[in-house]
C-alpha cells in the first residue's frame, strides 16, 4: 500500500528539474514524504485500527461483527512462524498510541478518541523512511 500511495504522490508532484545534473528526475522516498504533511495510508490505519476496537468491543454480544472477532475456528495453525492477527496487531497498536490501560479506555467513546488524537497530532506512529 505504501508502494501504491507514493506512486501516486509522485505522479501529483511530478518530476523535479535537478540543477547540477542539468535534467528532470524522479523524487526519491524520503523527498516524497518531506513535501507530503499528511499521515501516510499506513499510519491512518494504525491510528485507527483501536478505535474499530472499541466500536467493537462496545457492541452487544449477539451482533456478528464481534461474534467473529472472538470466534474459535478449531483448527492448528501451520508450521513455523505464528501469523499475526487482527487482534495482534491492535494490541500493539493500543499499546503505542494509549499507553498502559488502553483497554478500560474503549469502553467510554471520548475517552477513547483523545489519546488518538494526540497521536496524530504528534505522529507518534510515524515511521522513519530507510
Amino acid at each position: 500500500m505504501n508502494i501504491f500511495e507514493r506512486k501516486v504522490y509522485r505522479r501529483i508532484l511530478g518530476p523535479v528539474y535537478d540543477i547540477k545534473k542539468e535534467n528532470w528526475r524522479i523524487l526519491t522516498k524520503k523527498e516524497t514524504y518531506a513535501r507530503v504533511t499528511k499521515l501516510t495510508i499506513t499510519e491512518t490505519i494504525r491510528l485507527n485500527r483501536p478505535c474499530w476496537f472499541g466500536h467493537l468491543q462496545r457492541m452487544e454480544e449477539n451482533r456478528i461483527p464481534k461474534r467473529v472477532l472472538y470466534m474459535n475456528l478449531g483448527t492448528t495453525r501451520l508450521r513455523g512462524r505464528p501469523i499475526n492477527t487482527w487482534k495482534d496487531k491492535v494490541r500493539e497498536d493500543g499499546r503505542i498510541v494509549g499507553g498502559e490501560g488502553w483497554q478500560e479506555k474503549l469502553y467510554n467513546r471520548e475517552e477513547c478518541k483523545k489519546p488518538l488524537r494526540m497521536a496524530r497530532n504528534h505522529r507518534i506512529l510515524h515511521m522513519p523512511m530507510e
